[in-house]
């Protein structure tokens, strides 16, 4: 059981495919290596940026067992493993082998085919399936762009305290800033509060949460190391300029496609995870190479991960 809030960067991996599309498990273990030389104190797997919509069931079985295999004797590095949302029947029978596995933590966004119809409804979801894992903590993933889930995250504390017992706290990628410091605040600060914007950092970090989720990290997490010590140091014009160079950073994901863009930058940190599943769209070779040079622009050498 994860008894401790989480503090620091938690990577959210991308799924590394072969050529032919199928999982190269074999980049793993660099991975892991990498975050950990980059001062990421977790990995949060078969999210969003790591397709696990897109990834069958073994799939994600065998990516889970690939990281637990690394990271279940590391007591340094928190592994939170994404169930899924919309089949409740398969989110439980991950949430077994991921104990049995060792992650340390599970996580469940809103169902977003068949919506819950109230808070009280996804309440008795979290309760299931974290029922299911009784000795695994428990995340919720709040992500209403991607799952319509436009339930407010206090409403679902006071839903779910006292009914899960394992419920750790909530990964917030949304930007209600007044509803996340109220579920930060929550019964004294009860629950761990996770935030999921690379982008808004700086905010999150005003209103006092310690550690956040992203995808960005996976390649520039020394920009938002820096970031979080110029703001705990009381350097908030470092911390400003930081944070405009992360949202300069992120500007280029929408430039060039989206979210597929992000295992682009990939290859620029020396790890090479292939392409997107569809039906996201991939970066063409010649958008490639103007990425590059818009990357270059951005003096990116100067702040990206190590490998």
């Amino acid at each position: 059981m994860l008894n401790n809030k989480i503090e620091g960067l938690i990577a959210a991996p991308f799924t590394a495919f072969d050529q032919n599309g199928e999982l190269n498990l074999d980049l793993i273990p660099t991975y892991y290596q990498s975050l950990k030389k980059n001062n990421v104190k977790g990995a949060f797997i078969c999210g969003s940026t790591g397709e696990g919509v897109s990834l069958t069931f073994d799939e994600k079985v065998q990516v889970l067992k690939a990281w637990t295999a690394l990271t279940k004797a590391d007591p340094d590095f928190a592994l939170i493993m994404f169930l899924g949302g919309t089949n409740v029947k398969e989110c439980k029978q991950l949430a077994v082998i991921s104990e049995q596995e060792g992650a340390d933590a599970i996580s469940f966004t809103s169902p977003y085919y068949f919506k819950p119809a109230n808070v009280q409804q996804l309440a008795k979801c979290c309760q299931e399936i974290a029922a299911s894992a009784p000795n695994t903590a428990f995340y919720y993933y709040h992500i209403p762009v991607l799952t319509g889930g436009n339930y407010n995250m206090i409403d679902l504390l006071e839903a779910v305290d006292d009914l899960v017992p394992t419920f750790k706290g909530i990964k917030y990628t949304h930007e209600d800033f007044m509803d996340f410091l109220s579920c930060l605040n929550y019964r004294n600060r009860k629950y761990d509060m996770l935030w999921g914007r690379d982008e808004n950092m700086l905010s999150s970090l005003v209103l006092g949460t310690k550690g956040a989720v992203g995808s960005t990290y996976n390649y520039a997490a020394p920009l938002y190391n820096d970031l979080m010590a110029a703001y705990e140091q009381g350097n908030f014009e470092e911390a400003n300029k930081l944070q405009q160079k992360s949202i300069d950073m992120i500007r280029l994901l929408g430039k060039y496609g989206g979210i597929a863009t992000g295992k682009a930058y990939m290859k620029l940190v020396n790890l090479d995870c292939g392409e997107f599943r569809l039906p996201i769209a991939n970066m063409s070779k010649e958008n490639f190479e103007l990425f590059k040079a818009d990357v270059a622009a951005l003096g990116f050498e100067s702040f990206k991960s190590i490998n």
